[in-house]
């Protein structure tokens, strides 16, 4: 077979297969991020006996938010066979010698087809797009043996990808669960006998690289408008130095602590506080970090904030803070699986990346193959 542009209506058809024996009780739903997830619904006084049966290799789709959301919700089930809402379709291809469901279902995935779903959507409230018009939408259809290499191409890369954010999952979970064995083994200490604060201001203006700091507990380019601003009353955090946001109210119950990592000075707000630890041969900044950004330190200091409208984390808290000092070469060895964890999250992240990349690229391709074939 060449490469062709075919319209859906040739290739697809829809199932409307009822669970009046209720044999399946698997209840899912279809997410905008194109996969199946389990069903929020509340059924325990719902009759799933009608509602629609999508077998394994069949899609699932809902139509009526098309134009709301800019986006459709289909998937391609690969799991066992599931029940859907009765308001879902559920189509499955002709002749799979013909098409592949997993080259549909990339077609499917891309933004340019989302974008066509969306123009071909009708004007109500929620922007349904029709069964009908659905099936008008082209694909570029290769060789059976091309969507193959498509196919083999995307899902290596989303095998790669689940299996290194597996792995992450796992080194983080062993991570977090060492340091928790911290404080039964060596005890816990007062923070405020380890750091002391700092107040060196920018009144030489030596500085000029404005930071703000992120929940992610990270210097971030600072987004205030410093026009007029004059930078000499602002503090300046030196390399191995923390600042924080003492600020903890409307900051998604965490607080922003950073440290400067980078070999150049920064500046930051007056009104952040600043300080760094006092004798790195008992405590390491790295370390320090590591505990800040565990999710206990957040709801802990969001506990210990106080104020009314403003509620505060203060440095009297700040140094109230309990936590365990292992010897440094312990804090050393936590250190550098953190930096593996980085490394391998950053991987991850990139992984990710390059799946969601790689679909328009693949049928970019396609269509391409099927304009020089025109030619």
């Amino acid at each position: 077979m060449a490469y062709s542009l075919i319209k859906l209506r040739k290739l697809i058809h829809q199932r409307n297969e009822r669970n009046s024996d209720l044999s399946i009780t698997n209840t899912l739903g279809v997410a905008m991020d194109k996969r199946f997830i389990k069903s929020i619904a509340n059924l325990s006084t719902v009759d799933i006996s009608n509602y629609k049966i999508v077998r394994t290799g069949q899609f699932g789709c809902i139509l009526m938010k098309v134009g709301r959301d800019g986006r459709s919700s289909i998937a391609l089930l690969h799991e066992k066979d599931a029940v859907i809402s009765p308001a879902y379709f559920v189509f499955e291809v002709i002749d799979s010698n013909i098409l592949l469901p997993d080259y549909l279902m990339m077609f499917l995935s891309i933004p340019e087809t989302d974008r066509r779903e969306w123009f071909m959507s009708d004007a109500s409230m929620r922007g349904s797009l029709d069964w009908d018009r659905f099936l008008d939408i082209e694909i570029p259809l290769p060789p059976i043996e091309k969507q193959q290499e498509y196919v083999d191409i995307y899902s290596n890369l989303l095998r790669l990808s689940s299996s290194h954010e597996k792995s992450f999952a796992d080194l983080q979970f062993i991570t977090n669960a060492y340091t928790e064995k911290l404080v039964e083994k060596y005890g816990t200490n007062l923070l405020g006998n380890y750091i002391t604060a700092t107040d060196k201001r920018n009144y030489d203006l030596g500085s000029k690289d404005i930071k703000g700091i992120s929940i992610q507990k990270k210097f971030i380019v600072s987004k205030a408008n410093m026009d007029g601003v004059s930078l000499a009353s602002y503090r300046v955090v030196h390399p191995g130095q923390f600042g924080y946001v003492t600020v903890t109210s409307r900051n998604g119950d965490k607080v922003s602590v950073a440290l400067n990592t980078d070999d150049i000075p920064y500046v930051v707000s007056s009104s952040y506080q600043t300080f760094k630890v006092t004798d790195e041969s008992k405590l390491m900044p790295e370390f320090l970090l590591l505990w800040f950004k565990r999710p206990e330190f957040d709801r802990y200091a969001r506990f210990n904030s106080w104020g009314s409208a403003r509620e505060t984390f203060d440095w009297s808290e700040m140094q109230r803070v309990q936590l365990p000092i292992p010897p440094v070469s312990v804090q050393q060895s936590i250190v550098a699986i953190y930096h593996a964890l980085e490394a391998r999250k950053r991987l991850t992240d990139m992984l990710k990346t390059l799946t969601k990349e790689i679909c328009p690229v693949l049928i970019k391709d396609a269509r391409n193959n099927i304009l020089e074939v025109a030619a």
